[in-house]
């Protein structure tokens, strides 16, 4: 069967008869994601850790060893100098120090005389955050809060507009998208702070608009054509929506990519969080939402009459 019509209107791509390999692949890839984030964990940033960051800058290229002699011989403990950006602006990172937000706050006045002291006015600071290890814990619980309550609000949507069975379906891809976000953070050790878990309720968002779009019209199609088998018909609802998704996603891309890079070093974690999700949620939405539908059959009837009635051999 050829995949597309020759009138190029609309393809004819047989997604369901790839699901099974998809769905394996992905399992893995979630198995693998859990793993390396219960082994190796998160690089957790200075929002969810607590201790202190400044971002300094000089005229001419940083000297990062005399930095970093200046910052050893503060004895604040675990210290990372690295550079930022371009070659003249340097990022501090303190970890947290024993004593509260106090202590954390007198970190950055004793930081300030010691750079002023070697570089003189040579040094500018562009940006001092400081984070208490009680604001840290309060900030984990409620990233965690906010993309399991997403999350649970999301099903409730789909559960309220469609059936279980969708609803089932949606939370599939959303913890799928979420789980291997995780996984990547955790295997490249991106820092992960704020603005990714900001991130990740973008893609939930992103993702969900996706599967809506394309469950929307397997429900119409479910209408329309009463006797076709169910991979067939949702086969022909992904490709009636293919180019909307596709089109849809690649100006989103377009965007984040300009981001990436020209948005500077401050962003580039976010926006590859975000890139990263778009592209993941637009792969679930066609090879994890859709078929697990052929898995858990649909309600065929959405006329009103034989409501309830699933066609749990729709799939044979």
């Amino acid at each position: 069967m050829a995949w597309f019509h020759r009138s190029g209107k609309i393809p004819h791509i047989p997604f369901m008869r790839f699901a099974r390999a998809f769905f394996l692949a992905s399992g893995l890839l979630v198995i693998a994601s859990i793993g390396a984030v219960a082994t190796i964990g998160l690089n957790f940033g200075i929002d969810f850790q607590g201790g202190t960051m400044i971002e300094i800058g000089f005229e001419e290229p940083a000297d990062l060893g005399a930095v970093r002699e200046v910052m050893g011989g503060l004895g604040l403990g675990e210290v990372q100098v690295q550079e930022f950006g371009n070659a003249n602006d340097v990022l501090i990172r303190v970890a947290e120090q024993p004593g509260g937000d106090a202590a954390q706050q007198a970190v950055v006045t004793e930081v300030r005389a010691a750079l002023g002291e070697r570089f003189g006015e040579g040094v500018s600071y562009r940006r001092v955050e400081v984070v208490g290890p009680k604001v840290g814990d309060e900030l984990v619980f409620d990233g965690v809060l906010a993309v399991v309550v997403a999350v649970i609000a999301m099903l409730f949507y789909i559960w309220l507009r469609f059936d279980t069975q969708f609803g089932v379906g949606a939370v599939a891809s959303l913890t799928h998208d979420v789980i291997l976000t995780l996984g990547i953070f955790s295997v490249f050790q991106l820092e992960f702070g704020l603005p990714i878990v900001a991130a990740l309720l973008t893609i939930l968002g992103y993702s969900i608009n996706d599967t809506v779009v394309v469950y929307d019209r397997i429900r119409e199609n479910l209408r329309k054509y009463k006797k076709m088998d169910l991979p067939e018909l949702i086969d022909l609802s992904i490709n009636e929506t293919l180019s909307r998704t596709l089109v849809t996603s690649g100006t989103t891309l377009l965007a984040l990519l300009a981001l990436f890079y020209f948005g500077g070093p401050v962003i580039h974690n976010f926006v590859f969080a975000m890139i990263f999700g778009i592209v993941i949620g637009t792969y679930s939405s066609i090879f994890i939402a859709s078929p697990t539908l052929k898995y858990l059959g649909v309600r065929r009837d959405w006329s009103g009459e034989g409501a309830g009635k699933t066609t749990k051999g729709a799939s044979a």
